[in-house]
């Protein structure tokens, strides 16, 4: 959720239209946010496969073992070798996206890209049998978690502290501002 946090206070834009998505849709007479207003959060969905996409929590997938000889666009690769398949740097490969270290949730707009593990392009839970038994249980904590930041807050970083300025870990930089709902 942090990265989700980084990622919105770089692009006020986007957060901002998320948080429009949310507010509009939920309308102001929310006190609990439950799993259902999720159903109709479009642009909120696609901010989150974002999301995962730029920072998948575990960049590097499980190791795998190749059970005979197999070639891969022209290696040999011995029988009972490990593999670990980058996520992340698949996630960032230019050939497979546009600007990929940019944070853009309108590039799956269009898009049946998905990260279930069908779609070999976006993989921040692995994929097939061995995809993480949790992704559903951390899909939906993270977009409750951040559905409620956004819907009942406003936030972004102090006046004094400029984007590009570097944050000490003793200093607060993020200024959190209860919206009020009744």
């Amino acid at each position: 959720m942090i990265w989700a946090m980084t990622e919105l206070i770089r692009s006020p834009r986007v957060m901002k239209k998320v948080q429009d998505e949310i507010r509009t849709t939920l309308e102001d007479k929310k006190e609990r946010i439950s799993e259902q207003d999720l159903n109709n959060l479009h642009y909120f969905k696609l901010m989150v496969k974002e999301i995962f996409r730029l920072h998948p929590a575990a960049p590097l997938l499980l190791p795998r073992e190749t059970m005979s000889h197999i070639k891969i666009q022209g290696y040999d690769i011995p029988r009972k070798t490990q593999i670990l398949i980058n996520a992340y740097a698949i996630a960032r490969d230019p050939k497979l996206w546009e600007n990929p270290d940019e944070f853009n949730p309108e590039r799956f707009v269009d898009s049946s890209v998905d990260y279930r593990g069908l779609n070999f392009e976006l993989l921040p839970f692995g994929s097939g049998r061995r995809i993480c038994p949790g992704m559903t249980m951390g899909i939906t904590l993270v977009e409750l978690g951040l559905l409620n930041l956004l819907y009942f807050f406003d936030w972004g970083l102090l006046e004094n502290v400029g984007a590009d300025k570097s944050i000490n870990d003793d200093e607060v930089a993020l200024d959190l501002v209860q919206v009020r709902r009744h």
